[in-house]
């Protein structure tokens, strides 16, 4: 199966973490790649990129390796959308998931849209919480999770500006953490 590969490992601040990759973004070859997809606008306005950068793989290296951001799904099958995945899909992946954020400990999970974090829990936690947007009272191991709407172009109950002010609380919290 052909998917985006993780960027992961010890010492992130933020791991970045979707629904599955787009079908397009596998294409492509990097995270949130079609133009409609606010993340990269979202990104370079909350502060939390330290400045703009183009989309593209070699945004996701500086990502990675000079600003402390990975990026991971909950599952890893690709679809054209998240509506095409199966609960067998979820059952095999979010458990996965878990042993990853488990393994490499970042100090926020940072989870993209509601759909991301409920799908999470149900497969992958004993226990569902009350849902709110931004910090949980969960974590996953020593990781702070935080839940932002998810940037998709298809999200219309979420603007880019909605974006941007949950995506600066993360910086702020970043900067506490």
């Amino acid at each position: 199966m052909k998917t985006l590969p993780d960027y992961l490992r010890e010492g992130l601040d933020l791991v970045s973490i979707g629904i599955n990759p787009s079908t397009y973004s596998v294409e492509k070859g990097f995270y949130f790649a079609r133009p409609q997809n606010r993340f990269w606008k979202a990104l370079a306005a909350s502060g939390l990129a330290g400045g703009e950068l183009v989309p593209g793989v070699a945004a996701m290296e500086v990502l990675f390796r000079e600003r402390g951001i990975g990026f991971t799904d909950v599952v890893k099958r690709p679809s054209s959308n998240a509506a095409a995945l199966r609960d067998a899909d979820w059952e095999r992946w979010a458990p996965v998931l878990r042993r990853k954020l488990l393994r490499h400990a970042p100090r926020i999970a940072w989870f993209h849209g509601r759909a991301a974090w409920e799908g999470y829990l149900r497969f992958a936690e004993s226990e569902p919480c009350e849902f709110t947007w931004g910090r949980q009272a969960r974590r996953i191991g020593r990781s702070i999770v935080f839940v932002t709407p998810n940037p998709s172009g298809a999200n219309a109950g979420h603007s880019l500006a909605d974006l941007v002010r949950w995506y600066r609380r993360l910086a702020r919290l970043r900067g506490r953490s």
